[in-house]
């Protein structure tokens, strides 16, 4: 879309609660990576046609899209995994101060080493996957044999900036992360126990259906 049409369909966004509004200045101030208005709207969409009773977020930073997953879906409980000590404490004063301690709950850690303990939790309907972007492939391998047959996962900065797209990119630090996320598009459009559909919002979203 081009800029006019971004801001017409963006102004037609729900409007955030106070909460929500300053997560989102302290995430800008603080280079915090929180997933991106539009995208967030559509996969929030998604989210309530699907109607998940249980969702694993991979990635928890402030807990910004866990709240705003708490508040659009009131039925739904959510699990959420945040590596960063501080980003983690944060979290869960947010989380407290939205009185959604019952729930979400926050696990600190590792992603890569939690699945015993996020088994315990499961099976979940849905898996968003927003944290490091050269694991999506570990984590999405990982994380979905816990998803009920007709679960979904979501799968945020799927086209990096546009980076993905380019056949040569100049950023060496850069370079690598691209090249995972390639591979890790084309791995979750090659899955036969999959199906699934790059949406070109934001920063990428995939939306991966389990057949």
């Amino acid at each position: 879309m081009n800029e006019v049409v971004h801001q017409y369909v963006e102004s037609f966004l729900p409007p955030r609660n106070e909460l929500l509004r300053k997560m989102e200045r302290i995430a800008e101030k603080n280079n915090v990576p929180i997933m991106e208005l539009m995208s967030l709207h559509v996969m929030l969409q998604f989210m309530r046609i699907q109607n998940p009773e249980r969702i694993l977020e991979i990635g928890t930073a402030i807990g910004y899209s866990a709240l705003r997953m708490a508040y659009a879906l009131p039925d739904t409980s959510i699990v959420t995994i945040e590596l960063d000590e501080q980003r983690a404490e944060e979290a869960l004063a947010n989380i407290r101060l939205a009185g959604m301690e019952n729930r979400i709950t926050l696990l600190k850690g590792n992603a890569l080493d939690l699945v015993d303990e996020v088994a315990s939790y499961a099976p979940f309907d849905a898996i968003f996957i927003d944290a490091a972007k050269g694991q999506y492939m570990n984590f999405f391998n990982m994380y979905s044999t816990l998803l009920t047959n007709d679960g979904c996962v979501y799968s945020d900065n799927v086209l990096f900036k546009g980076l993905v797209a380019n056949d040569h990119v100049e950023n060496k630090r850069l370079e690598g992360i691209v090249k995972k996320l390639k591979e890790y598009n084309q791995s979750i459009m090659d899955k036969t126990d999959f199906i699934t559909t790059i949406i070109p919002i934001g920063d990428g979203l995939a939306v991966s259906k389990k057949i």
